[in-house]
């Protein structure tokens, strides 16, 4: 999971990797320059929790996230690689259907449910572990509202796949919540590093369809809250440049960025 500064939402997410039907992970926390806020945080769920967590960090130097990623992505000690972000609370079933729907080939597309800053700060420890945050009525008494939201927390068994099945859609790649073999995301050189904020997941995903492992859907399927925060790094220049980079890795088929984990010196 990728973390910057925001050790209230870290918290918050590690007490849902706590509460997995699934066990037998290691969570690697790709940090970009978080602060010390952060690293008390981590540290304390290293003492008290019994997740295996390993941290990785690099100095802020500005948005860097991809190759602190890409260093995750080596890191790892498992065969298969699940990504999401440090402001996403997963479901207690979110690595178990991951786990269940790999699938060599393939890549796995999951989905999100964008909060609001109040329902965000409103759930608690207990909520987490109770469950509590992913019922539709819970959400809907904290203010919350989304059509769309509530059909992906309201999906379940036969009409959860039969839904994945029919949504338009894409099966894209997303930071938050997508999955891949190690040996594939290695083969097209792990996420470019020259893009910023604003589609640098799309981008690996599309070089991953290059190199011929396709995305599969279960965005009704494997869920997360993505709680709310500001984007202070998103400016219409990183937007730009990762679109022409983007247009180049389609237009021209590219599978292995020469900007990501190996680089020419």
């Amino acid at each position: 999971m990728a973390t910057y500064n925001m050790p209230e939402w870290l918290e918050k997410v590690l007490w849902g990797y706590e509460n997995q039907t699934f066990k037998n992970f290691e969570v690697i926390i790709a940090d970009d320059g978080s602060g010390e806020e952060t690293q008390q945080i981590i540290e304390r769920f290293k003492k008290e929790s019994p997740l295996d967590i390993v941290h990785l960090w690099h100095e802020d130097e500005g948005y860097r996230r991809q190759t602190i990623l890409n260093v995750a992505i080596q890191k790892a000690k498992y065969d298969y690689v699940l990504f999401t972000d440090g402001d996403c609370i997963p479901r207690a079933d979110f690595v178990e259907t991951h786990a269940i729907f790999m699938e060599k080939g393939r890549f796995l597309s999951g989905g999100y449910c964008k909060l609001s800053m109040d329902v965000s700060k409103a759930i608690t420890e207990e909520d987490i572990k109770s469950q509590k945050c992913f019922d539709i009525e819970w959400l809907k008494s904290q203010g919350f509202h989304g059509t769309s939201q509530f059909r992906k927390l309201g999906a379940q068994g036969k009409w959860a796949s039969f839904l994945d099945f029919v949504t338009p859609a894409n099966a894209s790649f997303n930071n938050c919540n997508s999955s891949a073999y190690k040996e594939d995301l290695l083969s097209v050189n792990g996420y470019d590093e020259r893009m910023r904020y604003g589609g640098p997941d799309r981008e690996i995903g599309e070089r991953l369809e290059n190199y011929g492992v396709k995305g599969k859907q279960i965005r009704h399927r494997a869920i997360c809250l993505h709680l709310d925060h500001s984007r202070g790094y998103k400016t219409k220049e990183s937007l730009e440049a990762n679109l022409a980079i983007r247009r180049n890795t389609r237009k021209n088929k590219v599978i292995k960025t020469p900007f990501g984990i190996e680089q020419q010196q």
